[in-house]
């Protein structure tokens, strides 16, 4: 439990983004551009928020990370993923933003027609349920207030949701930007904090394993270069997209992107320090997850707790809100819009619903996981060879996917990884068939189906 003037930050923060809500209910607009991509007006210091503080929810993950591997925790967590952006900037924004797409299943009904877009909706909906992000919300509040994990992620789930409900995108934005300065200044107060506390450099070498200044982090090569292979995720990253189709032009989404880039390496230098730090300070922590909330509490006094708490607290939430709309307007644009059509003054009725059906799903899902890696793990794992493969041949290449076979090898791929992730649960050997990972095996589904059935494209279809 924390000091009760730590704790009246937190509430404060929850109260003001029912304002928020409130206020996005009577001033938001309803057609389709302005509730999912606000009205394709995002300048470049508001794309630099809501990419850098939506892109970094799993927060708790990589303290537990950068506890136990040091360095390591920006090698496999952050250069992967820079360079990854750095692709995307450079080769994709400028295809994505001049076309008129608005989601990526929207680019697959333009490319393969209806069924590649439902079946590329169902994937992009499962992958986007923010079930992790919820969990680790959970664990939050018990932290903050002492109730159950299941409490805590029925209520940070409902104030997540609230104000996206009512001020769509735009209010994800405008909490996005608030969330972005916290996260920042929450670690720079804890890393300041613990650089004057506990010792410089010269302290940390002496107080933890030397293999956590390796690039290693006493992990297999095998294990860091599986992570660079999952971050081509990247390249089908629904939030970035959204956010490419949502930005004023395409050099505003380019250039948002590379500046996105220097703060999370700023940022992964300040998570990865104050980890190492943890490990110095605490060497024998029961649950490494909990290695900045503990840290927090041994070296800063009342009210920066709250606000370095209340920073973790913005982190997740960026993260959980961004994704709860993507899911809700999935179904909502979509999946129902997409063949029902009705009017567009009905849109934030209908992904209203769609963020019921979201949360709940999410909330349930995290309410019987145990592990934050393993839910990134496993949906990660379907998602990624599902959608990269018929995403990056519609804006490349002379050859794309037949309609049928994008349809196909999205459907396969995903089939193909979930059969490879529930194997070892049915094996008595536990390990997965051939010792190889389930991403690989849909990545290879996806390949021999575009080999099979790949056609030249129309000429005269716009980018």
């Amino acid at each position: 439990m924390l000091n009760w003037f730590d704790t009246s930050l937190i509430v404060c923060y929850l109260a003001a983004l029912l304002i928020i809500a409130i206020f996005g209910f009577r001033r938001s607009e309803v057609n389709r551009e302005n509730l999912i991509l606000a009205g394709r007006r995002l300048t470049l210091p508001a794309f630099v928020a809501t990419l850098v503080s939506t892109w970094y929810g799993g927060i708790l993950g990589v303290g537990e990370f950068s506890y136990r591997h040091g360095l390591s925790n920006w090698i496999v967590f952050g250069v992967p993923y820079y360079i990854a952006a750095a692709v995307f900037a450079l080769f994709l924004v400028k295809r994505a933003r001049q076309s008129p797409d608005m989601t990526i299943p929207e680019r697959l009904f333009r490319s393969y027609g209806a069924p590649a877009s439902v079946a590329g909706s169902i994937v992009l909906f499962i992958v986007t349920m923010p079930m992790a992000y919820v969990l680790m919300i959970g664990v939050m509040f018990n932290q903050f207030f002492d109730m159950p994990v299941w409490a805590g992620i029925i209520l940070g789930t409902f104030f997540s949701v609230c104000y996206v409900v009512t001020g769509g995108f735009k209010a994800d934005v405008l909490t996005d930007i608030i969330q972005f300065i916290l996260m920042f200044v929450g670690f720079f107060v804890l890393l300041i904090f613990a650089y004057f506390t506990l010792g410089d450099l010269q302290y940390l070498q002496a107080a933890v394993p030397a293999s956590h200044f390796s690039l290693t982090g006493g992990n297999r090569i095998g294990y860091i270069a599986f992570w660079y292979v999952v971050a081509l995720a990247t390249l089908v990253e629904p939030a970035f997209y959204q956010r490419c189709f949502a930005a004023k032009s395409a050099s505003t989404a380019q250039r948002g992107i590379l500046i996105s880039i220097l703060f999370w390496m700023f940022f992964d230098f300040m998570t990865t320090a104050s980890g190492i730090y943890a490990r110095a300070l605490m060497p024998d922590l029961a649950d490494p997850v909990t290695a900045y909330t503990m840290m927090a509490q041994k070296i800063l006094p009342v009210g920066l707790t709250g606000l370095f708490y209340l920073s973790l607290l913005a982190t997740i939430m960026s993260t959980v809100d961004s994704y709860l709309f993507l899911a809700a307007t999935t179904i909502s644009h979509d999946l129902i819009w997409r063949f029902k059509r009705f009017d567009e003054s009905r849109m934030r009725f209908y992904t209203g619903i769609g963020l019921v059906v979201t949360s709940v799903g999410a909330a349930a899902v995290a309410m019987v996981s145990e592990s934050v890696v393993n839910i990134w793990h496993d949906f990660g794992s379907i998602g990624m060879p599902a959608l990269l493969l018929p995403m990056m041949t519609s804006y490349w290449g002379k050859y794309q996917y037949s309609a049928a076979g994008a349809t196909i090898s999205i459907v396969v791929s995903g089939l193909v990884s979930s059969a490879a992730l529930i194997y070892p649960r049915l094996s008595a050997s536990g390990e997965y068939l051939l010792g190889i990972e389930p991403i690989f095996v849909g990545l290879a589904a996806s390949i021999v189906v575009f080999a099979l059935t790949r056609v030249e494209k129309p000429a005269h279809r716009p980018a």
